[in-house]
């Protein structure tokens, strides 16, 4: 079906996006999966063509164009590419947003421009060592000492953190007995702070060049000045771009399972088995239009979240849905997509392999899938 999400000005800057992955991404993708690492400098490159910064406002070196449509067309580019960007999506989607909704004056004249540019580059950090899904349960500690706040406690999972300049770290500043949600603030730690160090790069079955580490604050004194918004008001914060965050996997599951879909077609067009091809057997007809269908569904549902989002309309719960559909949906295309492939799809020179590697995590990440339907059922007033 034609779809109607974009305008021209969109396109454009799809043919923008697509020719800087050819030149500058994937070439050099495989060497980046097997360093399990980006170059930083690629960043600095996205950003010299405006990828980085088309959402900070013009006065600090941006395009002042906050059009979550940019958004997705990075994400279904380099899914058509079959390439990913280390944690560029993390950047856009989650961590700059926070930044451009709660920065004050004086931190968006210390970090925007290098935002713009590409000079700097950002992540953050939620998920404790026993704490995931359950912000509430966060136990790193920032203690208010004068103009500073001494942080200790540990994160894990942080995507692009060994990689960042600038780590939005979620900490407890105070406790309320009867709200584990209060005492929560934001707090953006510098890299080099004395007392935060980045652990160690975990290893992981996809995603493969996207540095995931693990960090440590032991006594690290970082600025109240660094602090985004007001003290104790860190879980609304949060709250404020969930849905973005949840929309933007489901924007990266479905563009990846068209992208396998396409692949598959054309490997059944030119397999042959007992001879002939393996598209004209009445089963893999029957697979790949039951996938058009799902992928069909799942990208109109897509659409209209991402319109809802743009008109400032989309709830946690129809962000829920959204993310729960897609990631689904994602995950049995590529696994039927991987089948139709036979033992090469389990080479990883093929790239659904790396595809159905990289799709497993979509139902975890942002928000488990059963942690999403649980959000869902309380929009029900069952």
């Amino acid at each position: 079906m034609r779809r109607t999400l974009f305008a021209p000005e969109h396109e454009e800057f799809r043919h923008l996006v697509r020719k800087v992955i050819e030149r500058e991404v994937s070439p050099y993708h495989q060497q980046w999966c097997e360093d399990g690492i980006v170059p930083r400098d690629l960043f600095r490159t996205l950003g010299a063509v405006g990828v980085m910064g088309f959402s900070v406002p013009e006065e600090y070196g941006g395009a002042g164009t906050v059009d979550y449509r940019y958004n997705v067309v990075i994400q279904e580019e380099t899914a058509r590419a079959v390439v990913t960007l280390g944690g560029l999506r993390t950047h856009l989607d989650i961590v700059l947003p926070y930044l451009l909704a709660f920065a004050d004056e004086g931190q968006r004249e210390r970090w925007f421009p290098g935002l713009a540019s590409g000079d700097l580059y950002t992540a953050i950090a939620m998920s404790e060592p026993g704490v995931g899904s359950d912000l509430a349960g966060i136990s790193t500690v920032a203690v208010r000492d004068g103009d500073h706040y001494v942080v200790d406690g540990a994160k894990t999972f942080i995507t692009g953190g060994e990689l960042a300049d600038l780590v939005v770290v979620v900490v407890r500043t105070g406790r309320e007995p009867d709200d584990r949600r209060a005492g929560l603030s934001l707090l953006v730690v510098e890299k080099g702070t004395p007392g935060f160090t980045v652990g160690r790069r975990l290893h992981k079955i996809g995603l493969a060049t996207q540095d995931t580490v693990e960090l440590a604050f032991d006594g690290a004194r970082v600025p109240v000045a660094n602090r985004l918004g007001p003290e104790g008001a860190g879980f609304t914060a949060l709250t404020h771009n969930l849905a973005q965050e949840r929309l933007a996997i489901a924007v990266g599951a479905v563009a990846q399972a068209t992208t396998a879909h396409e692949h598959t077609i054309r490997y059944v067009r030119e397999r042959t088995v007992f001879g002939r091809p393996l598209g004209h057997f009445q089963n893999t007809k029957f697979e790949l239009a039951a996938m058009a269908a799902e992928l069909e569904a799942g990208q109109a549902l897509l659409d209209t979240a991402v319109r809802a989002h743009l008109d400032g309309e989309l709830t946690p719960a129809d962000a829920a849905k959204t993310k729960l559909f897609c990631t689904e949906m994602q995950g049995r295309v590529v696994d039927r997509c991987l089948q139709l492939h036979g033992g090469y799809g389990y080479v990883t020179e093929y790239p659904i392999a790396r595809m159905y590697a990289d799709a497993r995590v979509t139902r975890i990440y942002g928000g488990t899938s059963e942690v999403l339907k649980s959000i869902i059922s309380k929009s029900l007033e069952l």
